[in-house]
């Protein structure tokens, strides 16, 4: 009961209304931030009640300024729900369409594979080798011992080709 005498009277009106709303457990932080929007809300209205005062050459402000300020905060800061009749048309309206089947099987149905995080995504540069370059090497490997005279005249791989790109998808394929 030490604790509860040393709060601050607007902090115990908070848990009033907290208690009364049947909030029973909460952190002690949402009695800091019910305060700093209370006391927000207060300073914004009163400004504006100010400002009003000021228009009206009045010196001080009155309870009518204070009333026009609230007014405005209300309706320009917090919007109003639509009423229930139109909630309730635009429901009726929605649930006329019925829901499409599902096609999917047992499950999580997936998006195509094209659409997800599992497509490939990366490649390997693997530079291409010229036709001649190729079959040479395979003569080679069949013959080890064997030299050819002209095979300082052969052909260079073409160098103005583009390396073919690999790619190799991350996850296995799904049975489809």
């Amino acid at each position: 009961m030490g604790d509860e005498e040393e709060v601050p009277r607007d902090a115990k009106i908070v848990k009033t209304l907290l208690k009364s709303m049947g909030v029973e457990n909460y952190e002690p932080r949402v009695l800091h931030q019910f305060l700093e929007l209370w006391y927000r809300y207060a300073v914004d209205v009163l400004t504006e009640a100010q400002v009003y005062s000021d228009h009206a050459g009045k010196p001080a402000i009155d309870s009518e300024d204070v009333k026009l300020a609230a007014q405005l905060k209300l309706n320009y800061s917090f919007s109003q729900p639509p009423p229930r009749e139109i909630l309730l048309e635009l429901a009726r309206n929605r649930n006329k369409v019925p829901l499409p089947k599902s096609i999917a099987g047992p499950g999580v149905p997936l998006p195509p594979e094209q659409d997800t995080l599992i497509a490939p995504n990366y490649q390997l540069a693997l530079p291409r080798r010229s036709t001649n370059q190729a079959t040479e090497e395979v003569e080679e490997d069949e013959e080890p011992n064997k030299t050819e005279p002209n095979q300082s005249t052969e052909q260079k791989p073409d160098q103005s080709q583009p390396p073919q790109r690999v790619s190799f998808p991350l996850a296995a394929k799904r049975p489809t």
